[in-house]
C-alpha cells in the first residue's frame, strides 16, 4: 500500500488522516510540487495520474485518485475504523460537508490556481491573497452553519469521519494564510480538538519526512 503524497497537500493531508485513523501501515512516497518544476509534470507520475496532481493511492495492481474516492474506497475495504456514520441521513451529511470543502473551497485556493493568477494573469501578491482569504471565508460561513449541531470536538457525532478528515488540512491551510476564525467557533474547536489526536498529529505536515 503506497501514496503519493506531498507534505503542504490537503488532499493528501486528508488521505494520510484517514490512513492513520485506520492504522494502516503505508508507504508514504513524497511528490514535490514546486521543485524542479514540480515533479507531478514528470512522465512517470503522469503515467500513473494523468491530472498530474495528488494524492495517488496504489494497492497492488489498484491505483486510485481523487481524495474523497480514497476515503470511500479505504472506509469500504477497511470497514474496522468507519470514517462514515450509520444511517442513510446522516452519511448524507457527513459527505455534503466534505464536497463543501473539496469541491466549494479547496478547487479554488489549491496550488496551481494560485499559480496561474500570479503566474498567467499576473496578479499581485496581495490581490492573491484577497482572492484566497475572499473564497476560504465564503466557504467557512456555510461550513459554521452546518456545524450547528456539533459537539465541538467531531465534525458530526462521537467519532472522526469523513468530514474531519477534510476539515482540518483546510483550518491548517487557513491558518498558514493568516485567516482569522474568531468567526468560526465550532471550526475552531473542532480543529483543536483533532489535532489533540496523534492520527491528526501524524499526518500534519510538519510531521512529514520532507518537511524535515
Amino acid at each position: 500500500m503506497q501514496l503519493y503524497t506531498y507534505f503542504r497537500s490537503s488532499a493528501a493531508y486528508r488521505v494520510r488522516i484517514a490512513l492513520n485513523l485506520k492504522g494502516l501501515n503505508t508507504e508514504l512516497i513524497p511528490v514535490h510540487l514546486v521543485n524542479n518544476g514540480g515533479e507531478q509534470h514528470s512522465e512517470a507520475y503522469k503515467a500513473m495520474n494523468p491530472s498530474e496532481l495528488v494524492p495517488t493511492f496504489v494497492e497492488d495492481d489498484f491505483n486510485l485518485s481523487q481524495s474523497l474516492s480514497i476515503l470511500e474506497y479505504l472506509d469500504e475495504q477497511y470497514p474496522e475504523v468507519a470514517l462514515l456514520p450509520q444511517g442513510a441521513q446522516q452519511r448524507a451529511l457527513v459527505r455534503a460537508f466534505s464536497l463543501a470543502i473539496a469541491c466549494d473551497i479547496h478547487p479554488l485556493n489549491n496550488l496551481r490556481v494560485l499559480q496561474y493568477l500570479t503566474g498567467t494573469l499576473n496578479v499581485t501578491d496581495e490581490q492573491k491573497t484577497e482572492w484566497y482569504k475572499h473564497w476560504v471565508e465564503t466557504g467557512f460561513k456555510t461550513l459554521e452553519a452546518l456545524l450547528a449541531e456539533s459537539n465541538g470536538k467531531f465534525c458530526f457525532g462521537d467519532q472522526a469521519t469523513i468530514a474531519d478528515c477534510c476539515l482540518i488540512p483546510q483550518v491548517y491551510n487557513a491558518l498558514r494564510f493568516n485567516i482569522d476564525l474568531s468567526a468560526y467557533p465550532k471550526i475552531t474547536s473542532i480543529y483543536q480538538h483533532c489535532n489533540t489526536l496523534a492520527a491528526f498529529q501524524n499526518a500534519a505536515p510538519e510531521a512529514q519526512q520532507e518537511a524535515k
